[in-house]
């Protein structure tokens, strides 16, 4: 049965996920995760993507981008495995595939929904129990976002601008954001479409975004604004695995 074509919109943002395979880490030490780095801006720059949020976990990786055309993220990925799955082999002296299959991702729309994907990309280390603070973690956006400390990968989208006239003003109002918990039914949401290749928002925007696509990409029961089965069994399934390791959260 065919791949069903990946959900892309040029300008929209997305919500992007690679794992290792049979959850292998990624990265064993700071200079893997440096390399990477580096690797994901001359790849992201070199296609067309803008990266608004992103954290390095052990075994996965998320990244919240913009795409400026539909091949940009699916370009972009296969030039970062190629390169970094190459030198990471040669690093490691092991052969063979790095990353679990096809990336996972999601259209994210609306600002409820772009801020909150950026939110829970750099609470990842927080849900893990790694630090207690986003901005405590060293690999991710957090410290760009809230502190303003100079990241070559970050791009500021819009929305994010949006939240003052200043960047100290912006700055302050995304910390903000943290005091309050993420609300759980958009982490539902985002990961539910995440999974299913879906769109993260309204159900206005969704046909919206069909339109732009000329074809469906909603999921049966995995609506992203309401609750549904699949949505209350994610969640159960969350909550009742405690058998994830500390890089598993997602």
């Amino acid at each position: 049965m065919p791949r069903p074509p990946r959900a892309v919109v040029p300008g929209q943002p997305l919500h992007l996920i690679q794992r290792g395979v049979n959850r292998v880490a990624c990265f064993t030490d700071d200079l893997d995760r440096r390399h990477f780095i580096h690797t994901l801006r001359v790849v992201s720059e070199r296609t067309g993507c803008a990266i608004h949020a992103y954290v390095l976990m052990v075994n996965h990786v998320h990244l919240l981008i913009t795409p400026n055309e539909e091949r940009s993220p699916s370009r972009m990925m296969q030039m970062l495995g190629r390169s970094y799955v190459r030198w990471f082999n040669e690093r490691h002296d092991r052969s063979g595939t790095l990353w679990e299959g096809r990336y996972r991702s999601s259209i994210i729309d609306s600002e409820r929904y772009f801020l909150a994907c950026s939110r829970y990309v750099e609470l990842n280390p927080v849900r893990a129990g790694m630090v207690t603070r986003p901005d405590a973690y060293d690999w991710s956006s957090s410290k760009s976002n809230a502190h303003g400390v100079s990241d070559a990968l970050v791009t500021h989208h819009p929305l994010y601008l949006a939240l003052g006239r200043t960047p100290s003003a912006r700055r302050a109002s995304y910390r903000t954001l943290f005091s309050t918990p993420l609300d759980a039914d958009a982490v539902d949401a985002i990961r539910v479409a995440t999974n299913a290749g879906s769109v993260v928002g309204a159900t206005h925007s969704r046909r919206t975004i069909e339109q732009a696509l000329a074809r469906s990409v909603t999921r049966s029961g995995h609506g992203g604004d309401r609750r549904s089965d699949a949505v209350r069994k994610q969640r159960t399934r969350h909550h009742r695995s405690t058998m994830l390791t500390p890089a598993d959260p997602s």
